[in-house]
């Protein structure tokens, strides 16, 4: 067909051909989603986009004067974002235990750091990039600045320089250990990495059994 011979992805080329109304006005952020998994079903009624953002009939009739009232609006809360998430992705396992994690509690919500329009609103001071998707930390630096200033110090786990992931640590999407680490305890997480370090050892050091944060700041000193 015309499509395939312009070499356009097929797609690509059927997303484009049943374009929603939404993208009338808010074309930029249709053509975010537009090959994603958030946009591929879309359809000329905007469903997938009214999924997210609620009910638009009103809006599409007049919208100077009915302003979308959905829960990604002015003054929603945390809360009320994070269930339209949950609609389809609390099966998810990594969600398990969210609303026992510390996001949850305070209110930190599933937008603060996702961004399924693909906006570019967290800062990347440093020139490290290993992908087209900015490192992990750079996300989560905004709102731990403490860490993210542990980790430029000399001595660091290779954070900046996108070898390891804060989530390869934690788990942001809630545990029930301190710090929201994977595993059962620290040392039990260092060792899935520092196998060595495991031991038995004959003369075993008990500082060391105990926490490898005895001696060691993970982070950066």
């Amino acid at each position: 067909d015309d499509d395939a011979q312009r070499g356009l992805p097929v797609a690509l080329a059927q997303v484009a051909g049943t374009a929603p109304v939404c993208a009338s006005c808010h074309e930029s952020q249709h053509n975010s989603t537009l090959i994603t998994a958030h946009g591929a079903k879309n359809d000329a009624q905007g469903s997938m986009c009214q999924a997210c953002h609620g009910d638009a009939s009103a809006h599409v009739k007049d919208p100077l004067k009915n302003k979308m009232a959905g829960a990604f609006g002015k003054g929603a809360g945390a809360a009320q974002k994070d269930a339209v998430c949950q609609t389809c992705h609390a099966g998810n396992r990594h969600l398990v235990f969210w609303e026992t994690g510390k996001h949850a509690k305070y209110e930190v919500s599933c937008s603060n750091c996702h961004n399924i329009h693909g906006k570019a609103k967290n800062p990347q001071p440093q020139p490290y990039t290993t992908t087209s998707r900015s490192i992990e930390a750079d996300t989560c630096g905004t709102c731990h600045q403490q860490v993210r200033a542990a980790t430029l110090k000399p001595s660091h786990h290779p954070i900046l320089e996108g070898k390891v992931k804060c989530s390869d640590c934690h788990n942001p999407h809630g545990a029930l250990t301190p710090a929201m680490v994977k595993h059962e305890s620290v040392n039990q997480q260092c060792f899935s990495c520092h196998a060595d370090k495991r031991g038995p050892f004959m003369f075993g050091h008990p500082p060391v059994e105990e926490n490898c944060l005895s001696c060691h700041t993970p982070h950066g000193s």
